[in-house]
């Protein structure tokens, strides 16, 4: 069912849930709540966090480019600093951590407004609150087991943060040749972070070995609570 939206945009509702999707920029977000208000303050959320990241970036344009760690700052704002923080333990880039951080920060402000389901989604990268079990899907591309499985999240697993890593879907930077990883973390900016380090360990002519490399890079990186790597029919 299709209701008037917040700014014209669209806001569906089904099973109890209203959805908001919009893009901001390089944001593309997924907003899901039990609570039409929530909806508006994800818009106001959106925009706040994103506008400190860039007044953040064009003060600091290490923080833009660096594929490496860089050192937290006392002038960092909240989404920059927990990127940061996340990027420097699965040993990456900062950037790397954004949308998953945003996403974490979008679904905090909302939480205190939903009474039973909080989820933002950050074009993949996932944080939410639930008291209901949610199914999440797979996308590994053109790989034979793309779409063939998912996970079932139980009340008990929330909060939880998922992220989803891919050389060969996604546009963004990769050095690895994964068609999917999928991370769970606490936090969705650490499993942001950890997604691109492990599908940039997974390359290689020898897919089961290169699959090995990414489950042993996982191990690495503390506070993850699962992961997944899809690559060509191997799955690990």
């Amino acid at each position: 069912m299709h209701i008037n939206a917040y700014k014209g945009l669209p806001v569906t509702y089904s099973k109890g849930l209203y959805r908001l999707r919009f893009k901001l920029k390089e944001s593309n977000m997924l907003i899901v709540s039990d609570n039409i208000k929530a909806l508006k303050l994800a818009l106001n959320s959106t925009w706040h966090h994103r506008r400190l990241l860039e007044d953040y970036i064009r003060r600091d344009l290490t923080f833009l480019y660096a594929l490496n760690p860089v050192k937290v700052k006392p002038d960092m704002p909240t989404i920059v600093k927990l990127a940061t923080e996340a990027a420097e333990k699965a040993e990456v880039g900062p950037m790397a951590a954004v949308p998953g951080a945003l996403a974490e920060l979008v679904a905090r402000d909302i939480k205190p407004y939903s009474r039973l389901t909080a989820m933002v989604e950050n074009g993949g990268e996932i944080f939410a609150y639930s008291k209901k079990p949610l199914n999440i899907g797979v996308y590994a591309g053109f790989s034979p087991v793309s779409g063939r499985f998912g996970f079932r999240l139980e009340a008990e697993d929330f909060p939880i943060g998922i992220a989803t890593s891919s050389a060969t879907v996604s546009h963004a930077l990769s050095f690895g040749e994964a068609d999917a990883v999928v991370v769970f973390s606490d936090s969705s900016a650490l499993a942001d972070a950890a997604a691109t380090a492990i599908c940039n360990s997974v390359r290689g002519e020898d897919v089961e070995a290169s699959v090995q490399r990414g489950l042993e890079k996982a191990e690495d990186i503390e506070g993850l609570r699962g992961i997944l790597i899809v690559r060509n029919n191997y799955v690990g």
